[in-house]
């Protein structure tokens, strides 16, 4: 898993090397990511990857549509932002999905992740650089990174069902989706030059989308949770050396200090909590009767 976060953690620097548009670096992503992810399958002597559970295809495709949604906003956010702060800001989304699913599914919130999700949101502040001097920072941009976190948090949403769907089939789905939506674009804008932005953008797809997910589902399946969560951490630290080394782009003090404050909420959130009286799920009816006055005894 952590193979597959360093992977992961160079994808910036492959999408602005190419030079593309990111609709069309979705679209390499989507098409060779899904080529890698069948052959491999196939090597493996696995199941097709395009076979569903029963009950899940209306799902898998909602939430495939929104992953290739939040990776085409992600890569114009990179080349608006920085590869290391737009990862930075992408990376609340843990604490986002755990926000929605007590106010969408009814899920038990305990009082030290809301907390966590407070720390979370200062760091965020401090991260983004708008409040501390550190240099112009694109609003666009970050709006953009906003627009995949509700995306990615949809999906979570989505998946969150009694009737489980393996990763590497929504992957597959994904990509099968995204190539066929993508492609009306990529016809109208123009294939890219040939040669070393074909490269970058090839390795988009087997790189950064077959090998890191073979590699990240598969750590997953052999780690506690909490490991993972702490091994997440590895893309966005890869992410802001590449950054730094490769573009020169260090953040200021203030931003570490939010990148470490991030670490730290998304950290004490993933933390097993310990038995005690069950926190209230907070609903839309719930929080509406919360916010009523009390009604006096007549």
């Amino acid at each position: 898993m952590a193979a597959g976060g360093a992977i992961l953690g160079t994808l910036g620097v492959f999408l602005l090397e190419s030079g593309s548009s990111a609709a069309a670096a979705a679209w390499f992503r989507c098409a060779f990511g899904l080529l890698a992810l069948t052959l491999w399958a196939g090597c493996s002597g696995r199941a097709p990857l395009w076979r569903l559970p029963p009950g899940t295809r209306w799902r898998v495709g909602l939430a495939a549509g929104m992953v290739v949604l939040s990776w085409v906003v992600f890569f114009a956010a990179i080349q608006r932002l920085s590869v290391g702060l737009a990862t930075v800001v992408f990376h609340i989304q843990p604490l986002c999905l755990m926000v929605a699913g007590a106010w969408v599914l009814g899920e038990a919130l305990p009082r030290s992740r809301v907390l966590a999700v407070w720390l979370a949101l200062a760091g965020l502040v401090l991260a983004t650089g708008l409040m501390g001097g550190a240099g112009a920072t694109s609003v666009a941009g970050l709006l953009l990174c906003g627009v995949a976190v509700v995306a990615q948090t949809g999906v979570g949403l989505l998946l969150r069902a009694r009737t489980p769907v393996p990763p590497l089939a929504l992957a597959w789905w994904q990509c099968a989706l995204g190539t066929a939506l993508l492609w009306p674009w990529l016809l109208a804008q123009g294939w890219p030059a040939w040669g070393a932005p074909w490269a970058w953008l090839v390795a988009l797809g087997v790189v950064h989308t077959g090998l890191a997910y073979v590699l990240i589902y598969g750590g997953m399946a052999r780690l506690s949770t909490s490991r993972t969560a702490l091994l997440q951490f590895v893309y966005p630290a890869v992410t802001l050396l590449c950054d730094a080394l490769v573009y020169q782009r260090w953040l200021a003090p203030a931003q570490w200090l939010g990148v470490g404050l991030m670490g730290l909420a998304l950290w004490w959130g993933s933390r097993p909590v310990s038995p005690g009286p069950a926190a209230a799920p907070i609903t839309p009816r719930a929080a509406s009767a919360a916010s009523r006055p009390p009604v006096r005894a007549r």
